[in-house]
């Protein structure tokens, strides 16, 4: 099953290919979709992505993850990027899978009321944007559907959650250990 990552100007560089990389290397399908007209997207530290495919070129259906990472700017962006808030919220609708970094949960998730009754992460200074969720101060929360990271530092851990929930703690553990990752 294919995983998205989506990218908007202003990502946080860390957060998004972070996932990317974990993901691919725990064997699972991903795919970065550009949500502008263009497939290059600059992070917030001004470096320049070229995404996999465009939005309006992807069929998401059946998709087992969608990933959105933070980065101030890139979570506004893909928070003001309707066609995404509809694909988010009809997906928690179906307990399908969806993930959010950083700025994320705050900017895209909670608005949206995915993760209203839930607990999550975000980045620190951002809860008071997330009200009706218990917020944890962790670097990632897994509720249900819903995977929260809380920022930059928790890029790795945020994504080997992804790879455990998709394939198991044991694959996790073994990218972990490839990775040299060993947070305690």
């Amino acid at each position: 099953m294919k995983s998205f990552v989506f990218l908007a100007d202003g990502f946080e560089e860390l957060e998004a290919l972070s996932p990317v990389d974990v993901m691919r290397r725990a064997g699972m399908d991903v795919t970065t979709v550009s949500i502008s007209s263009s497939l290059e997207v600059t992070g917030a530290h001004g470096v320049v992505v070229k995404a996999d495919k465009l939005f309006a070129d992807v069929d998401f259906e059946g998709a087992e993850w969608i990933v959105c990472p933070g980065g101030l700017g890139g979570a506004q962006n893909l928070a003001a990027f309707e066609p995404l808030a509809k694909m988010l919220k009809s997906r928690v609708e179906a307990n399908l899978k969806v993930a959010a970094i950083c700025a994320s949960p705050a900017l895209v998730f909670a608005p949206l009321g995915i993760i209203k009754g839930r607990k999550a992460t975000c980045y620190p200074g951002m809860e008071s944007y997330c009200s009706g969720s218990e917020m944890i101060d962790t670097f990632v929360v897994k509720d249900g559907c819903v995977i929260t990271g809380q920022g930059p530092a928790a890029a790795i851990e945020f994504a080997l959650a992804i790879v455990a929930d998709s394939l198991g703690a044991d694959k996790a553990a073994e990218v972990a250990a490839g990775l040299l990752y060993d947070r305690k």
